[in-house]
């Protein structure tokens, strides 16, 4: 096992309070412990040094938050915050990230200046509290306050051996710094393994040392991509012998005391390669006379909390991991197998214990009320998407056939209520494609393709957000303390950058007054079938705030509600198994409810929503090493795809035929001297005035395909053109479709 380093050195009064001061939105005991990583005894004294900065009338008695601000995150980095080098770049400047980030997209690059003469040079791993400024480019250039010490810090890449000398290439994509291993550090890695190594101290001259701690198998195989990720972002992909005991020591819920609905024919409707079922739905046209083409419907959902104690090693383990994680070849689950796929899982024709939401709906999808009851259900069938689709479709087969009528039907009929709902309140109407890897049975890629959405997923996603609706409610009404999903309105900065861009498409956003849902959709409806459609929906996506966890309900602006909670998914979501515990503590439904008090719903809510970005982050860097994989035989080959970033260093163009994007660098442009205009997301030419926009349609060759980083380069093929952005809208059908 590797041996922790040493302690770094504890913050002083000064740092401490300008790290405070520069970052009001993190600034728990918890954030500044992992900022400054404290370790044992130190988290004491840190307590002590925060208690004695609030007695002395240096800090405020709550440093957290306030609630007006809550959900409003700056992501502009603060003029002083702890940096962590991650390598250093061919010219030998030291390129570092923020240790705390939470804003959109990957952190910010911050150039560190040279340190002072006789100062040692900051290496990777290394930790720094760093004044920073930042450039129009978007990077920051930071110097030096004080050095932390280096974070524990540790390297993933492929070991190889080159002059009979062991070197590890890091597989994270744009670190470019190699690592020597001496052979007393490799143990018995083996040429071509994949490896996390841990990086030794800096000397004076040459590349760093590291030792490798940890064999990960060939890095040549697919079944590393994920791998990958799951180290790279921290994941733990295994569990401790008590949490597995627990698991299996678990037994089946006993019915009494429970509504029994196991009459109602309920189904689970899930992705063809789902493993564990957390939801089954029903519905019936209600018969109450003052609800004449209403619903009523239930939504069960896994009974997760009477398996899954507060404070168990179960409860712990999940609390840690936050969420499951997917990937093409594994899923990481929340909770261990014997309860994510079999007791807590809603398998057909099996005794379940549920928390059931029973909703009504009236005809035009308005929730008049709600019942939450604990329940034991037997679901039915086990149906996909797609043979709901093709049974509504009149293509039923022998699964469907005999629910057509019983089942089928009516959960549409309860749909369509549900969507004029949707429609009538304004919730925000994104159309993004996602990726979907198609895997052959030796592991490798066979095919990579845009996943269909149809009607039966937005059943699902309908029938599941009355019911997260109707959790909300019923704790809201109660005024119990509960864990929110929001979702802020966009910043104002990122509205005028997104007007200044839609300014070029000859397009607009309402000037005055609070921005809906509903202006975006306007915007969308608007380019709709043009070959700006897909960018155009990314640049609205980016405008918005990010969804979170909070105790404070600011509502949720992209759905248009004003009361939101996830409580759906307490398989695979932590914040989903608090809302089931509340709910059940609240409506006084039984055991399993009385979670520790003294659990902060702040600094949870944080926890789980980092977590959340930390999996998607993984689960979009497997994608591209996927799709980097399966491109990788096709170097060479030209792609129509389109321009979906521009940066001053060059192009990201998404390809059409897979959705994987690439780096057009800017030196491989034709020659000119390009200006970076950041209103307009364009790169033009001085010289030649040849402009690359954001939304251009561009031949491209494939260069380069690295699968282990997920990093492509490309190059353009062909005749440039330059037509007017808005001369190219007005064609429409005229020309090439980012589909065609």
């Amino acid at each position: 096992m590797r041996k922790r380093s040493s302690a770094p050195p504890f913050p002083s009064r000064e740092e401490l309070l300008a790290f405070i001061r520069e970052n009001p939105q993190d600034a728990s005991t918890r954030a500044i412990t992992r900022a400054f990583d404290l370790r044992g005894r130190q988290r004491a004294a840190l307590r002590q040094l925060l208690t004695e900065l609030v007695r002395s009338g240096e800090l405020p008695p709550g440093r957290r938050a306030d609630s007006r601000t809550r959900g409003r995150r700056n992501t502009v980095l603060p003029r002083v915050a702890l940096v962590e080098v991650r390598e250093l770049d061919a010219d030998g400047e030291v390129i570092a990230r923020p240790v705390q980030w939470r804003g959109p997209g990957k952190p910010p690059v911050i150039f560190m200046a040279p340190e002072k003469r006789g100062h040692p040079a900051l290496g990777p791993g290394d930790r720094a509290l760093a004044g920073l400024r930042g450039a129009r480019d978007g990077t920051y250039e930071g110097r030096t306050i004080r050095r932390i010490g280096a974070a524990p810090a540790l390297v993933l890449g492929r070991y190889e051996r080159t002059g009979g000398q062991g070197r590890i290439l890091p597989v994270e994509r744009g670190r470019r710094t190699e690592f020597v291993v001496e052979s007393a550090d490799a143990g018995e890695a083996q040429p071509g393994e994949l490896v996390q190594a841990e990086v030794l101290p800096a000397r004076r001259l040459g590349l760093r040392r590291a030792r490798i701690v940890e064999r990960l198998g060939r890095g040549d195989e697919p079944r590393a991509f994920s791998l990958i990720a799951i180290h790279d972002h921290g994941i733990a992909d295994a569990f401790a012998d008590d949490v597995l005991a627990e698991a299996k020591a678990a037994c089946d819920a006993p019915v009494g005391g429970r509504e029994d609905l196991r009459p109602l024919p309920l189904v689970t409707i899930d992705g063809p390669d789902a493993r564990d079922f957390d939801d089954a739905v029903w519905a019936e046209p209600d018969p109450d006379p003052e609800n004449r083409g209403g619903w009523h419907a239930v939504v069960a959902i896994a009974d997760v909390g009477w398996y899954v104690r507060a404070g168990s090693a179960l409860d712990r383990a999940a609390y840690e991991r936050g969420n499951s994680v997917y990937f093409p070849d594994r899923v990481v689950p929340m909770l261990p197998e014997a309860l994510s796929a079999h007791l807590c899982s809603l398998r057909p024709g099996e005794d379940r214990p549920c928390l059931a939401a029973h909703l009504w709906i009236d005809k035009n999808g308005r929730l008049l009320r709600h019942r939450f009851s604990r329940a034991v259900i037997r679901s039915i069938a086990r149906l996909t998407y797609e043979q709901v689709q093709a049974a509504r479709d009149g293509d039923a087969d022998e699964a469907t056939r005999p629910l057509l009528e019983s089942v089928i039907a009516p959960v549409f009929g309860a749909y369509r209520s549900l969507k004029i709902g949707r429609e009538k309140r304004g919730a925000l109407e994104l159309d993004l494609a996602e990726r979907q890897v198609l895997l052959a049975e030796d592991g490798t890629v066979a095919d990579i393709r845009r996943r269909t959405r149809l009607d039966a997923h937005k059943l699902i996603e309908e029938f599941m957000i009355a019911a997260n609706v109707a959790a909300a409610e019923a704790l809201t009404s109660r005024r119990q303390p509960a864990l929110y999903r929001v979702h802020d309105m966009p910043a104002r900065e990122r509205l005028e950058a997104l007007r200044r861009f839609l300014a070029t498409l000859e397009l607009a956003l309402p000037g005055g007054g609070a921005v809906r849902p509903s202006h975006f959709n306007r915007v969308l409806e608007a380019v709709a079938g043009t070959p700006f459609s897909s960018v155009v929906n990314q640049i609205v996506l980016r405008s918005q705030a990010q969804a979170e966890y909070s105790p404070v309900n600011i509502g949720h602006f992209g759905l248009g509600l004003s009361r939101y909670c996830h409580f759906t998914s307490p398989i695979r979501r932590y914040a989903d198994l608090m809302v089931h515990r509340a709910l059940i503590r609240t409506l006084r439904l039984g055991a399993a409810g009385d979670e520790d008090e003294a659990r902060e719903l702040a600094e949870a809510g944080a926890h789980v929503s980092a977590t959340e970005r930390r999996a998607q982050a993984a689960e979009r860097d497997t994608m591209d090493r996927y799709t980097a994989a399966f491109l990788g035989p096709r170097v060479g080959e030209v792609f129509a795809g389109t321009i979906t970033g521009v940066t001053r260093f060059g192009l990201f163009v998404a390809l059409d035929e897979t959705g994987g994007d690439g780096l057009i660098p800017v030196r491989s442009l034709p020659h000119d001297r390009y200006v970076h205009d950041e209103d307009a997301h364009a790169l033009t030419g001085r010289t030649a005035g040849i402009a690359f926009r954001l939304g251009d349609a561009l031949e491209v060759v494939l260069r380069e395909a690295n699968p282990l980083s997920g990093g492509m380069i490309l190059g353009l093929a062909g005749q440039v053109e330059t037509t007017t952005r808005a001369h190219r809208i007005k064609r429409g059908p005229g020309r090439r479709s980012r589909h065609g």
